[in-house]
């Protein structure tokens, strides 16, 4: 134990006196879960919440325009500014000045009527109930076609969600111009409506609920257990560098004279890094807690949560430090240390879940995910902060990050072992 903890007293100092390595180590991670928290918030309000400014160019000046330009300013989820112009819309759209441009074609309201008409008086003369005329030549009507323009820089989610509910509208507008025509062919115009055209069919999101009250998912509850990680698993680029500055300055020629063994000195690297770790989760948390809401971003509730909370960063804080010492212990430089380890935390981030949800990638993607210790940690921590789980659901992926630690740091012992004894 004495000599873990002169290990370990000697990793404190080499830290402390290095503040500009602290500096990095605490304050940018900090730096960059505030910046992706704020640039991710809007993602997570309501529709409602989000003003997105639309052109719109009414070349119908109809029922069925009025219809859309109505609908679509209920919805407020669009900033209409109408145009005369097409090629002015399209070209505002295209030069990254407004998202999105919606074109109403011309004559669109009196050739839905005609369609609907024409569809409506072939069905009531199938019943007979339509009196007898002349065949008239059936007029063949051509479709219209609402016209979108987007940024080429919008994403394709946004495009898919703009389009399905547009088109939402116009099958409403579609069946109310039915029902109407129907109506009207039966004489029953100035009467009140037989048809019903309310959503008969409807969806309701149900939400987990904690104390009666629903459990609303929220932007930072995303990104803090996220960024965390993050944070986390970049310390093996100071540590794999620490390891292979103290291999070059001979400081383990030094300490192989004494009978320390390797083991001991990656439990005391171990134990101070676990303590960074530590705090780096303490302060991702205090800001989340503290900071976000006096930011006008939402906060983190950790109420009853703490223990679980710092069960799985600990055990998130010792995979990544059997990650860094393996590699502080294979690498042989510096130059080799910092790029890998860097690249290797981004490659293990992107892997396990960080950046982009891992039921959005491709399946032999999503089956290679499994592997990034940074997924088990971070599926243990969604599991904690927006599952509600107990402990019990959360050991499996704890036994995954133990298993990864003791792996790497008994491969390193190994490594070094049988590279002293060449």
């Amino acid at each position: 134990m004495h000599k873990l903890w002169a290990s370990t007293y000697k990793e404190m100092l080499l830290l402390i006196r290095d503040l500009g390595g602290i500096a990095i180590l605490f304050i940018m991670p900090l730096l960059l879960l505030i910046v992706i928290t704020l640039v991710q918030d809007s993602t997570f309000k309501t529709i409602s919440d989000i003003k997105i400014p639309v052109l719109l160019v009414d070349n119908d000046k109809g029922e069925v325009s009025k219809n859309i330009i109505e609908n679509l300013s209920e919805s407020n989820s669009f900033e209409i500014f109408q145009k005369t112009s097409e090629d002015e819309a399209k070209e505002a759209v295209f030069s990254g000045k407004y998202q999105l441009a919606i074109v109403i074609p011309e004559n669109l309201s009196s050739s839905l009527q005609k369609k609907v008409d024409q569809n409506v008086e072939g069905i009531l003369s199938k019943f007979g109930l339509e009196e007898d005329t002349l065949i008239k030549p059936k007029e063949v009507i051509p479709s219209k076609e609402v016209r979108l323009y987007f940024d080429p820089a919008t994403q394709v989610s946004f495009k898919s969600s703009v389009k399905n509910g547009i088109d939402k509208m116009i099958s409403k507008i579609e069946t109310q111009s039915i029902y109407k025509a129907f109506q009207t062919e039966l004489g029953e115009e100035d009467a009140e409506p037989i048809f019903e055209t309310e959503k008969f069919i409807t969806f309701k999101e149900i939400l987990q609920t904690k104390n009666n009250q629903e459990i609303i998912p929220n932007s930072a509850q995303h990104n803090i257990p996220a960024w965390t990680l993050f944070a986390i698993f970049f310390i093996i680029v100071p540590l794999s560098i620490n390891l292979v500055k103290e291999k070059n300055q001979g400081t383990f020629v030094r300490l192989r004279t004494n009978p320390v063994s390797y083991a001991t000195v990656l439990g005391g690297k171990t134990i101070v890094y676990l303590g960074v770790c530590l705090i780096q989760f303490t302060l991702m948390l205090l800001v989340g807690i503290y900071l976000f809401p006096a930011i006008g971003l939402p906060g983190i509730d950790v109420l009853g949560k703490l223990p679980m909370l710092y069960f799985v960063a600990i055990f998130s804080g010792l995979a990544a430090i059997g990650l860094g010492l393996l590699l502080g212990t294979i690498a042989k430089t510096q130059e080799q240390a910092a790029p890998f380890g860097a690249t290797l935390a981004v490659i293990l981030a992107a892997l396990g879940g960080v950046w982009v949800p891992v039921f959005v990638m491709p399946k032999f993607m999503q089956v290679i995910s499994k592997i990034s210790p940074m997924n088990w940690a971070l599926e243990a921590f969604y599991d904690v902060f927006l599952r509600n789980v107990g402990f019990v659901k959360i050991l499996p992926e704890i036994s995954l990050l133990l298993l990864f630690f003791l792996l790497t740091v008994i491969i390193a012992i190994i490594y070094n072992r049988r590279k002293n004894a060449v």
